[in-house]
């Protein structure tokens, strides 16, 4: 069975049990080095009920729809579930951190701390400062469970 047409099938279900309604939902599929990522933003008046706090609500969804898509096509796949681009903004706000953070660390020679938050931004944070712009920077997870930061070093 063909993974877009059931996260399709799969989400509007949810939705509709949820009685929230939407306006649109756009999946755009991705190449990740070995895995298809799919994109999936839903467009709705009333953004909160489908974020929930700190995004707990859309994270649940997200792996909700994600052991639901797998279990029909057995395929290996990743999703990223957003609800008018609450996530994307969120990446954006955490690079540009990040980038103000190497900034401070070039500058004072000193180790920079990141916020504690998630394993997924964690991860977009580490992707992003191991590109060739930010050559002269490591970086590593420190901490543990829901209190792990990023640290923000210089070579």
């Amino acid at each position: 069975m063909d993974i877009e047409k059931t996260l399709m099938e799969a989400l509007e279900g949810i939705l509709i049990n949820l009685e929230v309604p939407y306006d649109e939902v756009g999946i755009e599929k991705e190449k990740q080095k070995d895995v298809d990522l799919y994109r999936i933003n839903i467009e709705t008046e009333d953004p909160s009920v489908l974020i929930g706090f700190h995004g707990e609500t859309i994270h649940a969804m997200q792996h909700l729809l994600k052991v639901i898509a797998w279990r029909q096509t057995k395929k290996e796949f990743n999703i990223l579930l957003d609800v008018d681009n609450y996530r994307q903004r969120q990446e954006e706000n955490v690079l540009s951190l990040a980038k103000r953070k190497v900034d401070i660390a070039r500058q004072t020679n000193k180790t920079q701390v990141l916020p504690p938050m998630s394993g997924y931004f964690r991860r977009v944070v580490h992707l992003f400062l191991n590109t060739d712009d930010f050559k002269d920077i490591s970086t590593e997870s420190i901490g543990d469970g829901d209190h792990r930061q990023v640290t923000i070093v210089l070579k």
